[in-house]
């Protein structure tokens, strides 16, 4: 398979074999995930690999992800990281005041998102499923508390990497043109997105596995009804990020 192949047959795994990443191959998983671009070489990151059987337990609880956390080849913990850099400049005898406002952050995020998806497109590429474990936001205090989390630190997402038992169909993408616009923004038209419905409505019916009666369109509305995990403002506050995001 190719590399064009390997990215456009990405698909999330969750039923893993029980069998570990050798040592070799999690060195070169972190090697790729530092290997990413980061803004003015920040790299404003850090990787835990959680391998503490209680800790794994209590992560997968916490997240909703039975078991594909504690059953798979190895954990990673991505987490936007600050802390460095602000050693950094309590050794040199400056303020840290600028590391708490927003861009800062944003950084952070889009530094952490890079190294996991090299991590991920290098996993794929020997053959490895993956999943992405967003549901540690479920209990952010938790994990932080799970993981000795310092201020300027947030742990934005779990990542999951091992051998496949099973493999999900690759779900069908939003046509181009409706992601791609030139020189200006583009809406989504009504005609796209019943046309994508009907393409979801599809691929959820005859996948392999955990057939549904949905859509695109359905799911969305469903998973931005309600808010979703209020209390990251308020952690996000608790580890000094939101004091200056107003400013």
């Amino acid at each position: 398979m190719d590399l064009f192949d390997t990215f456009t047959h990405h698909s999330s795994v969750r039923d893993f074999q029980p069998r570990p990443l050798s040592k070799e191959l999690k060195q070169k998983l972190v090697t790729v995930a530092q290997s990413g671009s980061s803004s003015n070489f920040v790299q404003a990151y850090s990787i835990i690999e959680v391998s503490d059987p209680e800790k794994l337990a209590e992560i997968e609880k916490l997240a909703g992800a039975p078991n594909y956390i504690t059953r798979t080849g190895v954990f990673y913990l991505f987490v936007a990281d600050l802390h460095k850099h602000q050693q950094l400049l309590t050794q040199a005898g400056l303020p840290d005041t600028h590391l708490t406002t927003m861009e800062p952050f944003i950084v952070s995020v889009v530094d952490t998102t890079i190294a996991a998806q090299n991590m991920v497109a290098y996993a794929e590429a020997q053959d490895l499923g993956i999943c992405y474990i967003g549901g540690i936001r479920n209990d952010l205090p938790r994990i932080a508390e799970l993981v000795g989390l310092p201020k300027l630190t947030f742990p934005l997402f779990g990542l999951t990497i091992g051998y496949p038992q099973h493999r999900n169909e690759p779900k069908v993408r939003l046509p181009q043109e409706a992601i791609v616009s030139v020189d200006q923004y583009q809406p989504l038209t009504q005609e796209q997105t019943a046309q994508y419905n009907q393409t979801t409505e599809a691929y959820y019916a005859q996948r392999s596995r955990n057939q549904q009666q949905t859509n695109w369109q359905t799911k969305m509305t469903e998973f931005f009804r309600e808010p979703r995990r209020p209390d990251v403002a308020a952690f996000m506050k608790q580890q000094g990020f939101s004091d200056h995001f107003g400013e």
